[in-house]
């Protein structure tokens, strides 16, 4: 089942924007949709009240700041989007939505946030590509 529509997976890296221009290229070329994911860092578990929801409620707020001029840069380029914030981990989020979705592509970067020297392929990325529901389009 196909549903037009890619998944762009985020880190709100500099690179980032790399992601989101090949992705904008390919929606433009297919006439399909944008779903924008990023995933936030874990809640905090083991915090006592009033902390933990201060920090819930921090990071929600930083995940929106992060995502918002990627949103602003699809809807600018004529592409409809949609956005879904999630907790890590990463590599999990982005399968199981792609499949819930019906997702026909997912464009990713070879490497996050933590770009370690040496590294060919992110971790979060070599886990889609190995459990993905759909084609995968690494963007380096």
């Amino acid at each position: 089942m196909s549903s037009n529509k890619i998944l762009v997976a985020i880190d709100g890296s500099e690179h980032s924007y790399l992601i989101v221009d090949k992705a904008i290229e390919y929606a433009k070329l297919s006439g399909v949709s944008v779903l924008l994911v990023y995933c936030h860092r874990r809640f905090p578990t083991i915090m006592g009240e009033p902390y933990r929801d201060e920090q819930i409620s921090s990071i929600i707020s930083e995940s929106e700041r992060v995502i918002a001029p990627f949103l602003q840069h699809i809807k600018k380029a004529g592409i409809p989007v949609e956005e879904r914030i999630m907790e890590e981990p990463a590599g999990a989020a982005i399968t199981d939505i792609a499949r819930i979705e019906h997702c026909d592509l997912i464009v990713m970067g070879s490497r996050g946030l933590t770009n370690l020297a040496g590294l060919i392929i992110g971790s979060v990325t070599n886990r889609v590509l190995h459990t993905a529901p759909c084609s995968v389009l690494v963007v380096r």
